[in-house]
């Protein structure tokens, strides 16, 4: 029986397969120790050693590598959070430049009411003036007139029943009743 068993474990040995088994350990080759003396010299040789012995990663020319570097090449992308936070930082700034142009713009703004012209040093309507003073009574500094009104104005003496009308008893009167203020 001895005999049997010693002539069967060489034949055991050569039937072992040539390529390592999933479950089969892996030898690992023992790393020299170097002796406190020696550390100093031979540790970074055996660091170059290492690095030299192990193989380069290549790079892998496939399809899915490709697509992996095409997608790091892209940009990233902004959150939603970040992207309604540019968007309101833009919008208060273009409202802020808008609120700045508006108040720079001196808009004339058309007023309404009754003011009489009052009459300058050669007879004529002063119209100007009553403008003017029609566009303050509104808040505006001055005014320009627009739309002007005239009405005869006469003193109650004319309403005097067998009374003769005299060129003195009445006058015309211009009036400013629309403007546009500034």
């Amino acid at each position: 029986m001895l005999v049997l068993m010693i002539a069967a474990a060489p034949t055991s040995s050569q039937m072992m397969p040539t390529q390592p088994d999933a479950q089969a350990p892996l030898r690992q080759s023992p790393v020299p120790q170097a002796t406190p003396e020696e550390a100093g010299t031979t540790q970074p040789a055996q660091s170059e050693a290492a690095s030299a012995n192990a193989p380069a990663r290549e790079e892998n020319p496939g399809l899915i590598n490709e697509i992996g570097k095409m997608f790091g090449k892209l940009p990233t992308l902004k959150s939603p959070g970040e992207t309604i936070d540019n968007f309101n930082a833009r919008a208060k700034d273009t409202a802020k430049g808008a609120s700045d142009t508006l108040s720079r713009l001196t808009t004339p703004l058309m007023v309404t009411g009754r003011t009489v012209c009052p009459a300058s040093a050669n007879g004529a309507p002063d119209c100007k003036t009553a403008s003017d003073k029609l566009c303050r009574t509104k808040g505006f500094k001055e005014g320009k007139s627009l739309l002007t009104d005239s009405a005869e104005t006469c003193s109650a003496k004319v309403l005097i029943p067998g009374r003769t009308r005299r060129p003195d008893d009445c006058r015309t009167d211009t009036y400013v009743t629309r403007a546009l203020c500034q």
